[in-house]
């Protein structure tokens, strides 16, 4: 039986990979030249963005060549047919890191069957297509019939963003100073996507958070399409230390579509490093992203 793996990138809670035997590499996030997240090491949520809100300003690392193979080959013990599922390459070099790996495996052993998949999706989104990969991996598909699948179907995984804190994209690295200055005096709230390339980019503002939870809400009704079915299975909400206004756009859903299955979970730290504590992201399938 062939083997379906992915990374942390996907911000889906640990249990998820437990209990349906999917294997992850993690990245890792430092803060003052110490691993606080990564293989081996967690944080919790709260601590790690108290820290950022107390003025750390971590960095992250994405998995190298040789971390990919190693993870391969533990996985290969298992199974010679293995299908990594990665972060977009649009914000991390991991995904080619998996790639070189797999080449370098494959080429030396013949009898191995590695498929590597750009997902173009980050955070719940990646996590999102997991979920829809690992559902067919449960009912007997094929590992090509997997990949194919995942490759179809990855531009119809919608991301929207929202912060309430414009700094906290500034600590990222995503705005100005200045530009954070201003925003955040005009109470103006950023929305933003992950576009066709797998890179996170602005696409309106407005002022206040609820307006910008209703605006994330409005644009699920355009972006859906056809799509409204499939999403009755499941919907994906990240956060980064914010859980009362993640269910509150739970609940704005809920009211407006009528969709009760949800899954929300904390942003990693390795993509909570660039975006902050306040974010809010939602994830569904739709006709265009």
């Amino acid at each position: 039986m062939w083997k379906l793996l992915t990374d942390s990138s996907c911000d889906l809670p640990v249990s998820f990979y437990e209990e349906n035997d999917i294997g992850h590499i993690s990245l890792s996030c430092l803060i003052d030249g110490e691993v606080v997240w990564g293989k081996n090491k967690s944080i919790e949520a709260s601590t790690f963005y108290q820290m950022m809100r107390d003025g750390a300003k971590p960095t992250t690392s994405q998995v190298n060549p040789q971390e990919a193979r190693a993870f391969f080959e533990e996985y290969l013990a298992e199974s010679k047919e293995l299908l990594y599922l990665g972060f977009t390459s649009g914000l991390s070099g991991t995904v080619n890191s998996a790639r070189i790996a797999a080449e370098e495996i494959m080429e030396e052993r013949p009898d191995v069957k590695i498929i590597v998949v750009d997902s173009l999706c980050a955070a719940m989104g990646q996590g999102l297509l997991l979920y829809y990969c690992n559902k067919l991996w449960k009912e007997g598909k094929s590992m090509r019939e997997v990949a194919d699948f995942a490759e179809s179907n990855k531009m119809n995984v919608v991301h929207l963003f929202t912060v309430d804190n414009l700094f906290d994209l500034w600590r990222g690295g995503r705005v100005s100073k200045t530009s954070a200055f201003i925003g955040t005096l005009a109470a103006v709230k950023p929305l933003l996507h992950v576009n066709y390339e797998g890179k996170l980019v602005s696409v309106d503002k407005c002022r206040g958070r609820k307006k910008a939870l209703n605006s994330l809400v409005d644009m699920m009704a355009e972006k859906m399409g056809s799509k409204k079915d499939i999403n009755k299975e499941m919907i994906m909400i990240n956060h980064g230390d914010c859980l009362e206004d993640a269910e509150l756009l739970r609940d704005m859903i809920k009211e407006r579509f009528g969709y009760e299955n949800f899954m929300i979970n904390n942003l990693s730290p390795v993509i909570g490093a660039h975006t902050g504590p306040s974010l809010i992201a939602l994830f569904f399938m739709g006709d265009v992203r």
